[in-house]
């Protein structure tokens, strides 16, 4: 905040072309522009801005809605000074030069350069991110997207089994694992179940290392009582299935490769020098907390990389939505869950609490008492993931391991 800025720069941005406001530190308007999205034109748009303001990069600072992509990026490439905010924060600001509610490009372009003029302290500064974050950002949304694919795609095969085999259904909650496809394949229907032999059962149970239950426990479920479906019916679910099995084999084995690729991503970054934008030691502490696992600190790494550097506390509970959300007005007071977050981090610190409080005796104790105070399941498991963040942030700015052995009160967050 100590920065003195002669000019401040909103673009309002868009797929094709975005718009470009200039002001003076009185914020009086000094050029407005449209800018197309391409290589030329915002290489166009830095010759601009210095052609028309005089200054240098430095003492320009540009607000934009999107804190990534090719305009946040080649801004911070040519030396300027780059704001994000969150378009719900942006609506609240637009209603200062408007109450009725009037929006267009122009004037949201003005709305983010004024805002940032007078309030730089609701804006969050950019940089550019270490390029293995990058990497580990983008392979943690491949990962994402493989795994809702892999769900519709096992609902699609659910479905089709309740057409005219539903007893196959029974065999386990997973319909999209390689093994039940396996088994799928070998005995597609009732009467194929009638036909095969139990010794080709176990061995596509062997093969899979499937201990649950053995070929003669699965022959005596795909064998119950068939449903009695009209001509042609289990002809064509079969059809169907096979088609998406065929999907679904894809999936696992890019799932499998995306999984490896988190996996190195994250040693490249342990492996990483000190004084880069995670250190080296910061993958080790997060790897010895109880109920990481390699996907959710691929999360933390990607999606909140700046606060972990920074060691902000305050920052990490409201983006994984471990800070609750008060509102007192007079004597009403109420508290209630935060829903504006980054989702992927606020799945990230609920299953890490899940798990933490199997193997974490201060979890463990922690969930307890707040299960006897009357917290919900899900509302104890928040308040759990608040504390591990804490201690997280304690032991990052102390570059220890975590102990279990430490309490609470041993934990204070130093300046």
């Amino acid at each position: 905040m100590s920065e003195q800025f002669r000019y401040f720069v909103g673009v309002d941005w868009a797929r094709e072309s975005h718009r470009v406001r200039v002001l003076d530190a009185e914020g009086n308007n000094v050029a407005e522009r449209d800018v197309s999205h391409h290589g030329a034109g915002l290489l166009e748009l830095c010759n601009w801005l210095l052609a028309r303001t005089g200054a240098e990069p430095a003492e320009i600072a540009i607000a934009i809605e999107r804190p990534r992509g090719a305009v946040v990026e080649t801004l911070l490439e040519h030396g300027f000074v780059v704001y994000a905010i969150n378009p719900k924060q942006l609506d609240r600001f637009r209603d200062r030069f408007s109450v009725a509610g009037a929006k267009d490009d122009s004037r949201d372009a003005h709305v983010l350069a004024d805002s940032l003029r007078t309030d730089r302290h609701a804006f969050r500064r950019l940089a550019v991110d270490d390029p293995l974050i990058v990497q580990l950002r983008e392979w943690l949304r491949i990962y994402d997207e493989l795994k809702q694919q892999r769900t519709r795609l096992a609902n699609r095969v659910g479905d089709q089994l309740w057409r005219y085999y539903p007893q196959a259904a029974e065999l386990t909650d997973d319909l999209a694992a390689d093994w039940f496809l396996d088994l799928w394949q070998r005995v597609p229907s009732p009467a194929a179940a009638g036909r095969v032999t139990e010794n080709a059962i176990a061995r596509i149970l062997q093969k899979h290392r499937i201990r649950r239950f053995d070929a003669s426990a699965a022959l005596t479920t795909l064998r119950q009582q068939p449903l009695v479906v009209a001509p042609g019916t289990v002809e064509a679910a079969t059809a169907h299935i096979r088609s998406i099995a065929a999907q679904l084999r894809l999936i696992n084995r890019q799932i499998k490769q995306a999984e490896g690729r988190l996996d190195e991503l994250c040693t490249a970054i342990e492996a990483s020098t000190p004084g880069q934008i995670c250190e080296q030691h910061d993958v080790a502490i997060l790897r010895s907390f109880p109920g990481l696992g390699r996907i959710n600190i691929a999360v933390l790494l990607g999606e909140a990389c700046e606060p972990l550097r920074r060691r902000e506390y305050q920052v990490l509970r409201s983006l994984s939505g471990s800070a609750p959300v008060s509102r007192r007005s007079g004597k009403s007071w109420i508290v209630l869950r935060r829903h504006a977050c980054n989702n992927r981090l606020r799945n990230a610190v609920y299953q890490w609490s899940r798990v933490a409080i199997q193997h974490d005796a201060n979890s463990r104790q922690r969930y307890d008492a707040l299960r006897r105070r009357g917290h919900g399941h899900s509302r104890a498991l928040r308040s759990v993931g608040d504390r591990l963040l804490y201690v997280l942030c304690t032991l990052l700015n102390r570059q220890t391991l975590y102990d279990p052995r430490y309490q609470n009160s041993e934990m204070t967050i130093t300046a």
